[in-house]
């Protein structure tokens, strides 16, 4: 929770931030009022600051159904009967007020106004802070506008979610942007939905809020062009979708369960618990516990700032899986990240990690990988932009969100090298192209090693 900066006297802003989503959420607070913007799965930050302030938490506002995290807006509103306030475009099944065009809330003395900008969602919102001389302070962009980027418009074409194509919702973004939100007064404050690393945008700035006029000044894509070269620029070089991206997005339309009640659902299991083979097992030990032992078919996705995210890009929401860590506290954290993107549901058990562990992984020999890279198929598990880049030629290029589905590609003549860009996608990749590879092909991690590469002539 970070406090910024209040646009006015009788305002207050705060920002909630979540690194492991690069997510930000608001309080907006006007005397004895709260509005909350984008809530994150675990509403009881909000709670604490209302309690803080002796206030009473209003409305909640969703911008967009969110597809890369799990919103607590209904567990808020049945909490503190706080009306939920979303575009009637998104047609949701919650209670909630339709927040569109020419809509307003009373908050304290000051007003929230709805302005539609369709874009990264067809029904897309952003939400305007105006003082008691109608003056614009702020506004709130969800994921239409970052510092430094915009939303990315490619997903919504799925069938489950109607089907938009990305061309299309890349030209209503341009309108948005130009005839919405570039129109505002310089000086209003940009307090988007998220920061860097969010797989939401493509380049956004480390700064997690900024103004129309910088924005206007600094911002790639608010730069002059026309409607077809935005398209262009905007669409190319868009990063990878989790596989978890859809499933949210149909969860937040509905709402979600309680936060705390679903992390309770999650079932405990004894180390020695029969496991079904049917289910996946994801081990979140560091990668050296991992390779000295673990269970056969295991999954090693190491507790770390971006879990959730390889999580919902390694697991589809149709699977289910085991959660392993080597402690109680460990344990409760990774639940506690997959039920942020929905996940709690799809968990098998839950368990520390059983004393028996009988597969060890083979020791990789970093000095023959140096002086004979052709002794290996070496298989590049980066995203497709980061690869752009060699680190070895010839290597055969599949982004670890495609490994399981891809792994037949593989050739398996060769020992079989995995590496990535600092080694926490390469320790999964190897253990997901250990179960998958005949046994007969020994599949070596490069790790962490693979720094010390980076500054090599291709070979």
């Amino acid at each position: 929770m970070s406090p910024l900066p209040s646009s006015t006297a009788s305002v207050q802003i705060q920002q909630f931030y979540d690194k492991g989503l690069a997510h930000a959420s608001y309080a907006i607070r006007s005397g004895r009022q709260v509005a909350i913007i984008d809530p994150a799965r675990d509403p009881q930050p909000y709670y604490d600051f209302a309690d803080e302030h002796d206030a009473r938490i209003i409305a909640v506002i969703e911008t967009h159904p969110h597809a890369d995290f799990v919103s607590s807006h209904l567990e808020i509103a049945e909490e503190t009967d706080a009306i939920i306030y979303c575009s009637g475009l998104v047609k949701a099944s919650y209670p909630h007020q339709s927040f569109d065009d020419g809509d307003r809330i009373k908050l304290g003395n000051m007003e929230l106004h709805a302005i539609n900008t369709p874009g990264h969602s067809p029904d897309s919102i952003c939400v305007l802070l105006m003082d008691e001389f109608a003056h614009t302070r702020a506004v709130f962009t969800g994921d239409t506008l970052f510092v430094g980027d915009v939303g990315r418009p490619d997903l919504r074409e799925d069938d489950s979610m109607g089907g938009h194509s990305r061309e299309d919702l890349a030209a209503q973004l341009y309108n948005s942007t130009r005839q919405k939100l570039m129109t505002l007064p310089p000086t209003t404050k940009v307090y988007p939905a998220h920061g860097p690393g969010s797989l939401c945008g493509k380049t956004t700035s480390p700064d997690l809020d900024s103004t129309i006029g910088k924005e206007i000044q600094t911002n790639y894509a608010l730069q002059p062009m026309s409607q077809a070269d935005f398209v262009k620029v905007l669409l190319e070089d868009q990063p990878f979708r989790p596989k978890y991206f859809g499933h949210d997005v149909v969860l937040n339309k509905q709402g979600a369960l309680p936060f705390e009640d679903s992390i309770r659902q999650v079932p405990r299991l004894q180390p020695d618990a029969q496991l079904d083979p049917a289910a996946l097992i994801i081990d979140t030990r560091p990668a050296e516990q991992f390779r000295a032992g673990h269970l056969s078919g295991a999954i090693n996705l190491m507790d770390g700032p971006k879990f959730e995210t390889w999580l919902g890009s390694v697991v589809g929401p149709e699977e289910t899986f085991y959660l392993l860590a080597d402690s109680q506290i460990a344990l409760d954290t990774v639940i506690r990240k997959a039920t942020k993107i929905g996940y709690e549901g799809n968990i098998k058990g839950a368990l520390i990690t059983p004393l028996q562990l009988p597969v060890t992984s083979p020791d990789t020999n970093v000095a023959h990988v140096r002086e004979r890279p052709e002794d290996f198929t070496i298989v590049d598990v980066r995203n497709r932009t980061e690869a752009k880049q060699p680190i070895f030629e010839n290597a055969l290029q599949i982004p670890l969100p495609e490994l399981r589905e891809r792994a037949h590609e593989i050739p398996t003549d060769k020992p079989v090298l995995v590496h990535c860009a600092g080694g926490y996608r390469s320790a999964a990749g190897t253990s997901i192209l250990n179960t998958a590879l005949p046994d007969s092909v020994q599949v070596h991690d490069l790790g962490e090693a693979v720094t010390t590469f980076q500054s090599q002539e291709v070979h």
